[in-house]
């Protein structure tokens, strides 16, 4: 809410202050550069032609920027020295009222053009709206790095369909490989799929014999050799 209410204020300021710089700067180009020059050097001002160029410019110029609100902080520089001018060469041995020549108006457009320099001029305006844009664009592109930077990598370690190692980005235990000969897992058998034949066994019944009497620890009947 005060940041609202700071951008109202700092809109309202600006746009009057940017009004009469504006009105003082028109002022002056129609009184031609050459008037303007000649009443600098009367006043005692040094470089009478270069200081009225350069108050012509700046008033009337940077009274528009101040309005609309672009390079406030430049411009309120500029007008600031302009106004420090003034009150020194022009207005400082008059007294402070404005209509005897004082220093009153110079010194309170000074002041806000002091508030601009050290401030801004709010969001309401060039500078605010580009701020802005310029802002969203940084923490979108920052948001953009951090989810990258977050992602885990994988990287295959066999050439196998099934080694793969994830490795991550935050250093925590890895995933083994698997083999690539593991045997899969027994699935199943949907009903009315084929069925294996049982395997035949090799053995015979001599074989089996001879077994018996070797695991019961008995001589066997006969010594045939068992048929491979």
């Amino acid at each position: 809410m005060k940041r609202v209410l700071f951008d109202i204020a700092a809109l309202i300021a600006r746009v009057i202050t940017g009004v009469i710089f504006v009105a003082h700067g028109w002022q002056k180009w129609q009184g031609g550069h050459s008037a303007i020059a000649s009443g600098f050097g009367e006043m005692g001002i040094p470089m009478p032609e270069l200081a009225a160029g350069y108050a012509m410019v700046v008033e009337l110029i940077g009274g528009v920027l101040l309005i609309i609100g672009l390079a406030v902080r430049p411009v309120a520089l500029l007008l600031l020295l302009n106004m420090l001018g003034a009150i020194i060469f022009a207005h400082w041995d008059k007294g402070i009222m404005v209509q005897e020549g004082g220093w009153e108006l110079a010194a309170a457009l000074g002041a806000l053009c002091l508030l601009f320099l050290a401030l801004g001029g709010g969001r309401i305006g060039i500078d605010g709206i580009l701020s802005s844009m310029f802002r969203r664009r940084h923490d979108r592109r920052a948001a953009e790095e951090d989810l990258v930077s977050y992602r885990p990598n994988r990287t295959d370690t066999t050439t196998g369909s099934y080694g793969t190692t994830d490795t991550g980005s935050y250093g925590g235990p890895t995933t083994p490989a698997r083999s690539t000969t593991e045997e899969p897992p027994d699935v199943p058998r949907q009903p009315g799929a084929p069925q294996q034949e049982p395997r035949q066994s090799r053995l015979n019944d001599e074989d089996m014999r001879e077994i018996d009497s070797l695991v019961a620890d008995e001589p066997p009947q006969h010594r045939k050799p068992p048929n491979r």
